[in-house]
């Protein structure tokens, strides 16, 4: 019987996984994490052997996949999410991530996914696939059990950069103001976003106020434009 936590911060998508999983003997349902701190408690005093999570949701982030597995290396990882580019897919799987599924996948690919992940294999379902394959990503080439599980690291630099984006400044007055070249800025910047596992300035700034490099207040009580 394989042992899974459902990690993901929006109630009704948890309790929906929660429904699922619930009907298959096969599983047994240990909890639900609705942020990183809960699920590393988790891992460390339950034995799971997948967690089922949402790692591009609110209150989560890519880098919680490693910091589990140095808890327990012998975890499996099912992520579920809403539409991905490739390069956040290549960056999931090289994090730990086993398998991959979308939130709208049926209820046989979810199920599916657990069963083959439990069973040692991996699970990718159709619209996944179809991304791996446009994006000519190919996954034998990942090396991904030679990965680190330490976390991504963000350079001095680039927590720079990061809080200088969060606070609306273009790439052209980002590197006047750290004496840069703006190709420098740019290149900087889509590092940030591949190590985030992000695709956009919107998911940055929010890792920008979760880690408190800028202060939410800035944008409650900033004047309209």
């Amino acid at each position: 019987m394989a042992k899974i936590i459902i990690a993901d911060s929006n109630h009704l998508i948890r309790a929906g996984l929660n429904s699922i999983i619930s009907q298959y003997n096969q599983f047994q349902l240990l909890g639900e994490a609705n942020n990183e701190a809960e699920l590393l408690e988790m891992v460390k005093n339950f034995v799971p052997d997948i967690i089922l999570i949402d790692f591009a949701a609110r209150d989560f982030s890519i880098d919680v996949i490693p910091r589990c597995l140095k808890i327990n290396s012998r975890l499996k990882f099912v992520a579920i999410t809403g539409e991905q580019t490739g390069n956040t897919i290549v960056s999931a799987l090289r994090a730990g991530v086993t398998s991959y599924i979308k939130k709208d996948c049926d209820i046989h690919e979810i199920v599916d996914s657990l069963k083959e992940t439990a069973d040692g294999g991996r699970f990718f379902c159709g619209q996944i696939l179809q991304t791996i394959r446009k994006e000519a990503i190919d996954i034998n080439d990942l090396n991904i059990s030679e990965f680190s599980c330490e976390p991504v690291t963000i350079s001095e630099r680039e927590l720079e950069i990061i809080k200088f984006i969060a606070e609306g400044y273009t790439n052209i007055e980002i590197a006047e103001k750290l004496f840069l070249s703006p190709h420098t800025v740019n290149t900087h910047r889509k590092n940030i976003l591949q190590k985030l596992g992000v695709n956009n300035t919107a998911s940055i700034v929010m890792y920008a106020v979760k880690t408190n490099l800028v202060s939410p207040n800035k944008f409650l009580f900033s004047p309209q434009v």
